[in-house]
């Protein structure tokens, strides 16, 4: 890859992600009343880190419809590969793309680490995360791996934080048509996932 192409690609900073800066993580007066909305801050982080381990491993086992209760009806995705992209608007859109995304004939793993969560209100925030995933799909003999930046925007609705808006970009993505596919001692979709033949 040449520097004019790499140029091409935006610099993934919080400006272009549209990160603002949320409420200072500190101690408030010492009032009863501001170290309870202290605590309740602490509680709405932990809250969105584990929205966001629920969609990875729903996403993993084609658990469509537990994903279905993590997503905003309006959320909108924008995930951009090295060899793919989608676009979709709509919790339904959406499900049913993962859903034909995570077959039969599909292995899945997929982990996000490092979450750096904003607070912007008590009930808007954002999040960054960093993906590391491996993908078969069997169907093919293909392989991707590789690495991305998430970045999400979470609402808060009747008590509960759901995802809104998620983004990715790719920082690598390695694709291979394998000779034969790995001998699977143990394969989750091969039950769970769905059946592309029909």
């Amino acid at each position: 890859m040449n520097n004019k192409a790499a140029s091409k690609r935006p610099v993934l900073n919080k400006d272009y992600m549209g990160i603002k800066p949320g409420i200072p993580l500190q101690v408030s007066a010492t009032t009863i009343e501001a170290l309870s909305a202290d605590v309740q801050r602490l509680m709405d982080i932990e809250a969105i880190k584990q929205l966001k381990y629920a969609y990875f491993r729903c996403v993993d086992t084609a658990n469509i419809e537990e994903l279905a209760t993590l997503y905003h009806d309006d959320i909108a995705v924008h995930f951009l590969g090295g060899s793919y992209e989608w676009k979709i608007k709509g919790k339904q859109e959406l499900l049913d793309k993962q859903r034909d995304a995570f077959h039969k004939q599909a292995v899945g793993q997929h982990n996000g680490h490092h979450p750096e969560i904003q607070l912007l209100s008590d009930s808007e925030a954002t999040g960054l995360w960093y993906l590391a995933d491996n993908m078969w799909s069997l169907n093919m003999k293909a392989f991707t791996t590789g690495t991305a930046i998430y970045w999400d925007t979470y609402k808060k609705v009747n008590g509960k934080w759901l995802i809104i808006e998620s983004k990715y970009e790719r920082l690598y993505e390695i694709n291979e048509i394998l000779d034969e596919n790995p001998k699977l001692a143990s394969h989750y979709l091969a039950d769970h996932g769905v059946d592309l033949s029909r």
